[in-house]
């Protein structure tokens, strides 16, 4: 049995742990509001220019020389993944979904014979491929978990990816990450960027003959050309704001939960201490007893 100074020691450590814990999640729940108020307002804008470029896609259908954002290299050998986590933990499971998604999305592409690689983006993400996957990574990107998000990171990271696909080094590019639903559930998600999964609005009037007809000006080909690299970098921006939202509400998530079990551990010893600084006392007066019975 622990000694009194032993669990007053331990009770004083988990403590101090509780109060570590109950500020992080004080400061993940400030940083949450702002965070998920930016993912937001992103998917909008994203979806748009998807549809956007679905109809530029549609209006160019069956043409030649289509670029290679949009229809790809006309193979499917090698496959670019793209695995979004934070820099930094303590945020439960947040992490290790997007590392298993990976993981089973890279052994299926290899029992059907292709070849994968990857870019991972977050230090996290880093260091787990970084163990088992280090000849796979072509390259990386870290610094995911600054304050504010500035959209150079997605442009740049599209850079990479656009240079890899001209290169003829990939054929297809897939990203992998936690999509934000609440404060308690992210969902893993693989998104398909390259080639660029074109969304066809479903709906009555167009089967009908009363299709709006749209001119654009420049041509289609001129603003696929111009659209397709900006819309690479806005996925990807979408992305990174889902994570980064993703990533406060599971730390927040992970720190009250961690508070909690803190203060019911304190319990459970504090009654541990009373009942062992009760059982000292008794013998203590026991042993006063029977020595005055013996004098």
């Amino acid at each position: 049995m622990a000694s009194l100074k032993e669990l007053r020691a331990r009770i004083g450590s988990i403590k101090s742990t509780r109060k570590i814990t109950s500020a992080m999640k004080m400061v993940a729940a400030a940083k949450l509001r702002r965070a998920q108020a930016s993912a937001e307002a992103a998917r909008p804008y994203a979806a748009a220019m998807r549809r956007m470029l679905g109809e530029l896609a549609g209006a160019t259908k069956g043409e030649d020389g289509a670029p290679l954002l949009l229809a790809g290299t006309g193979q499917d050998k090698v496959h670019l993944l793209v695995p979004m986590t934070s820099d930094r933990g303590l945020c439960g499971g947040f992490n290790a979904n997007v590392h298993r998604l990976t993981v089973q999305t890279i052994r299926r592409l290899q029992s059907e014979g292709k070849t994968v690689r990857l870019l991972p983006v977050g230090r996290r993400a880093l260091n787990f491929f970084m163990r088992d996957y280090a000849d796979l990574i072509v390259d990386h990107v870290i610094g995911t978990s600054a304050k504010e998000i500035p959209f150079s990171v997605a442009s740049d990271l599209g850079d990479k990816i656009n240079a890899l696909l001209e290169a003829g080094e990939i054929d297809v590019c897939t990203l992998v990450f936690n999509k934000f639903r609440n404060a308690m559930t992210q969902v893993p998600t693989c998104q398909q960027l390259v080639p660029m999964v074109v969304e066809e609005a479903g709906g009555k009037l167009e089967a009908s003959n009363d299709v709006a007809q749209y001119e654009f000006e420049p041509d289609e080909a001129t603003l696929l050309a111009m659209l397709l690299p900006r819309n690479l970098q806005v996925q990807i921006y979408a992305s990174l704001l889902e994570t980064v939202a993703g990533e406060n509400g599971a730390r927040m998530t992970a720190m009250d939960n961690a508070t909690r079990n803190a203060g019911r551990t304190i319990d459970s010893l504090t009654q541990v201490y009373n009942r062992t600084r009760q059982t000292n006392i008794t013998n203590e007066l026991i042993e006063i007893i029977s020595g005055a019975q013996a004098v």
